[in-house]
């Protein structure tokens, strides 16, 4: 009679056979989750063979580009997540190692409706997910990722015959082909390229030089240890150590970009952090001479000067304020067939004729340097300084508990909206109104404002204010919206302040 198995034996068989998978991993329009503790191999088999029943559900070709960032353990998730597509009848375009942007750029090079790029971003080594996305260019949102969830958590994948494998040997070649163009830079431009260690650094300083611009490599090599610094651009550690580089080979301007690939963020060339929606708003001011009237899409972390800036309005520019989040505002510039549309996080949608209307940080890396090239005597501190000044907060994120963190957002947008239909202050400031399209976005008079909104991908709220009058009126109105969410008990440390 056989032995029976011990209690470690039967954990061991049950971590090998049985799908572990935490459900706070399928997020609004990411899916993430911390390996091995939250989704073992066998759960990410069962995802790929639920997003193959969703494609055949959906009535879309069950094609799919399938890509893996550099991390250690991404090749074994991609294999798993391909072993459940092909189970679920699915043909699999393995284009191997990328960045997020190079997978969607495969969809319209393979002529595929979908992708699913294996990736955890800039989230620290030990997390893992998945980038998903039906009818190019756009990704999964809130009601993808629900049914999505539905079909993983209860068993609803439904296996099928007709799974293929394909290996695509050549796409990072016409990938970087297609950002590079005939674009080469007419004057001198030095550029630190900074990648903390992220995927980016396989491409990024590689397009950078080809299109004449002379590269000082930051941190180029990838290692998913990141032993520097998580490669965010919208966090200052990252950004401080960009114009430490900047600042010490004299170069004209810092470009870094996250673990994926899919954000940028830009220092000038007197080592001052430019914060991305501000970048967004000098790009919008070169891009509405050459195409005036666009509308341009911000999320509602970015600054008022979309909708106020004198260039703009003069250029005939409409602005659209929407939700925060990559596939919220793919959808909503594929919606209004804007132009642009600009992420407080770094994340810029460049629809056609610039580019194809989904976020890529080496894109927009470019079209930086082809907005330089046609300011000539101009320097980036030129383009920031000619802004009307405004004082931001950068992003930050007090930490809440995912299971808890969007019930405690209904709640403080109840007591924002009450305190602006009493006639309340927030700080120095009238509360004028509240945007609640995602979160609470406080509109305060002369201009500023002040957001708290639930973080889509992490345990966090994210909250941003803006003062066009001074940095202390800042500081009154970041205390005074803080003192708000400190009623809520569940709200934990920030991650940075300013």
């Amino acid at each position: 009679m056989p032995k029976p198995l011990s209690a470690v034996e039967e954990n061991t068989w049950a971590s090998l056979s049985v799908p572990m998978i935490k459900p706070t991993g399928f997020r609004e329009y990411d899916a993430r989750w911390r390996y091995p503790q939250e989704i073992n191999l066998v759960g990410m088999q069962a995802l790929g063979l639920g997003i193959a029943t969703q494609l055949h559900e959906m009535g879309l070709p069950a094609v799919i580009a399938v890509g893996n960032d550099y991390r250690s353990y991404s090749l074994a998730i991609k294999q798993a997540l391909s072993l459940g597509l092909m189970m679920g009848g699915a043909e699999v375009l393995d284009i191997g190692p990328a960045i997020t942007p190079m997978c969607y750029f495969a969809s319209f090079e393979l002529d595929t409706q979908a992708v699913a790029m294996v990736t955890a971003s800039h989230n620290p080594n030990g997390w893992t997910g998945v980038k998903i996305g039906f009818h190019r260019p756009l990704t999964h949102g809130p009601d993808e990722m629900a049914r999505l969830r539905d079909i993983v958590m209860n068993g609803e994948g439904i296996a099928r015959d007709g799974g293929r494998y394909t290996r695509v040997e050549d796409m990072r070649k016409r990938y970087i082909d297609d950002l590079v163009g005939d674009f080469r830079l007419s004057r001198p431009l030095k550029v630190v390229c900074a990648t903390g260690n992220g995927t980016a650094g396989a491409f990024a300083p590689e397009v950078l030089r080809r299109i004449g611009a002379q590269v000082v490599e930051s941190h180029v090599t990838p290692d998913f240890t990141f032993p520097h610094y998580n490669p965010n651009p919208e966090a200052m550690e990252m950004l401080h150590d960009m114009a430490r580089t900047l600042t010490a080979t004299g170069a004209d301007i810092a470009l870094g970009f996250d673990g994926d690939g899919d954000r940028c963020g830009v220092v000038d060339d007197e080592g001052e952090e430019i914060f991305a929606d501000k970048v967004g708003v000098i790009l919008a001011r070169d891009l509405i001479r050459l195409y005036p009237g666009a509308t341009f899409v911000a999320d509602v972390k970015s600054t008022g000067l979309f909708a106020s800036d004198p260039e703009l309005l003069a250029g005939g520019a409409k602005a659209d304020f929407w939700k925060t989040g990559h596939s919220h505002m793919k959808r909503r510039v594929h919606e209004l067939g804007a132009l642009a549309g600009f992420e407080k996080s770094g994340h810029y949608f460049l629809a056609p004729p610039i580019g194809k209307g989904y976020d890529d940080g080496i894109r927009v890396a470019v079209e930086i340097c082809k907005l330089m090239d046609r300011n000539p005597g101009r320097s980036m501190s030129d383009l920031r300084k000619a802004l009307p000044k405004t004082y931001s907060t950068p992003t930050m994120s007090p930490h809440c508990p995912d299971e808890e963190k969007y019930a405690v957002i209904g709640r403080l947008q109840q007591k924002l909206v009450g305190m602006a239909s009493a006639g309340a202050h927030l700080g120095p400031l009238k509360i004028e109104h509240v945007v609640t399209v995602n979160g609470a976005r406080v509109m305060l008079e002369g201009g500023a404002w002040a957001l708290v909104r639930a973080s889509s991908n992490t345990p966090n709220l994210v909250v941003v204010c803006e003062s066009p009058a001074s940095r202390d009126e800042l500081r009154a109105i970041f205390e005074a919206l803080d003192a708000v969410i400190r009623t809520e008990p569940s709200v934990g440390d920030y991650d940075q302040t300013f």
